[in-house]
């Protein structure tokens, strides 16, 4: 019995024994790996680009799809109307002799054209500010200084610029009406109502979004971490842009 219970007590220090042995060396080759492979970005893809950045190019891919269709079919209906107004030339009733004057009125949307263009500026200005949020303080920040960094300012600028395109663009819609256009008058105006209407829509939705960033800049603070988000914002409003310059070229601009 004292050589069985000796026996059974060598056999346990042993296997003890080779468990510490194995534990030992799955620690260093755990450490090993460690240092060997960084830990994986989860948020990147093959491409480089974070997934998010993937994720709002493809969006903006399909929105090019839906402005490019929009764009051709307004184009196709140009000069097809068969009742006015019209957009470029004045156009007399035959029946009644009511006569329409041109529709347009391209010195007001070139200011609010402008007015777009600057808020692309002051979203860089709004992203620059948070990219640089942890770089050294000056000694003695003048006040440009202030101004170049405060994200706040810049995203309101970006919102109320925004907004101000799209109290523009309602007071254009509503002298339009007065003034005997609407969706259903003639080609001109179904195809021009629902263009510039839903690119109104888009500007909407990125006033909309933008003042939610500067709600969570007011309340916390918005850091380089979150850069990204703001960047994706950026990427979509510069992108709503870039389809008003199209839409101003061929609709207001070109005869």
């Amino acid at each position: 019995m004292k050589r069985e219970s000796f026996a059974i007590h060598d056999f346990m220090i042993r296997v003890h024994t080779i468990h510490d042995s194995l534990f030992t060396i799955h620690s260093s080759m755990a450490h090993a790996a460690a240092e060997t492979h960084p830990p994986i970005q989860h948020h990147y893809t093959t491409t480089g680009l974070d997934n998010r950045k993937v994720a709002i190019w493809m969006f903006i891919g399909s929105e090019c799809m839906l402005f490019a269709s929009l764009i051709s079919t307004y184009l196709i209906y140009k000069g097809k109307s068969l009742v006015g107004p019209l957009p470029h030339q004045a156009w007399t009733n035959p029946q009644t002799g009511q006569t329409f004057k041109a529709i347009l009125n391209i010195p007001v949307t070139s200011i609010s054209t402008f007015v777009l263009l600057m808020s692309s500026f002051a979203m860089v200005m709004a992203l620059a500010a948070i990219e640089n949020r942890k770089k050294p303080r000056p000694a003695n920040p003048g006040f440009w200084w202030k101004v170049e960094n405060s994200s706040k300012l810049w995203l309101l600028m970006t919102c109320i610029m925004g907004a101000t395109f799209l109290g523009f663009q309602a007071y254009e819609f509503t002298s339009f009406v007065h003034e005997g256009l609407t969706i259903r008058r003639n080609l001109f105006g179904s195809s021009f109502f629902t263009l510039t209407g839903f690119h109104g829509a888009h500007v909407t939705a990125g006033v909309i979004w933008l003042g939610t960033l500067l709600a969570i800049d007011m309340k916390r603070g918005l850091q380089p971490k979150d850069a990204v988000w703001v960047d994706i914002a950026a990427l979509y409003w510069h992108f709503v842009d870039v389809v008003w310059i199209a839409i101003f070229t061929l609709v207001y601009l070109i005869q």
